[in-house]
């Protein structure tokens, strides 16, 4: 079984369990672990860092791309930097859940995770009426019940599943 069709099974069997049948977000959501079970997808490189570890790193990063002297003046990636603090955000405090309460920041992940797929959402929807705005909107709107989400296929679908990406991230 390849690891997207992996995530697609236990995220949907997630929702049915959590009566969210047919949730337009089912697939983003398998796509999200998918692509966060690369470390250099979690951690992409950054402009001023080797690599964005944190949100204010990517927030810093955002600032660098709008300086208009300096040599990264690149003002459309911002969209793809948002969009990455708002998976980063759903994807640590769902999963990481714990590990985000320790370093008491949750209120701030949420915050800026529903705030990243806002502008995503609005940026999109001003650009043609892009058919993913909806996603990002839904995301913004449904933030900390898309967290529940992943919290409740970690807590049971994970901890059976030792061959899963994230089992030493998180239980080891």
């Amino acid at each position: 079984m390849s690891l997207q069709r992996f995530f697609e099974d236990i995220v949907g069997r997630s929702l049915g369990d959590l009566a969210r049948r047919d949730d337009p977000a089912a697939d983003y959501l398998a796509d999200l672990l998918t692509r966060f079970a690369r470390t250099e997808n979690l951690y992409p490189r950054g402009l001023r860092t080797r690599r964005l570890e944190s949100v204010v790193e990517s927030l810093l990063d955002i600032q660098e791309i709008w300086a208009d002297q300096s040599p990264h003046f690149q003002p459309e990636r911002e969209v793809a930097l948002r969009r990455h603090i708002g998976d980063y955000t759903l994807f640590m405090t769902g999963v990481f859940q714990e590990r985000v309460e320790r370093m008491a920041a949750s209120r701030y992940y949420i915050a800026e995770g529903k705030r990243a797929y806002r502008f995503v959402a609005e940026h999109r929807r001003a650009a043609a009426g892009e058919s993913r705005a909806q996603i990002f909107r839904r995301l913004s709107d449904q933030f900390e019940a898309y967290v529940g989400v992943l919290d409740y296929t970690r807590k049971v679908y994970f901890r059976d599943h030792p061959d899963h990406p994230f089992f030493r991230l998180a239980f080891g």
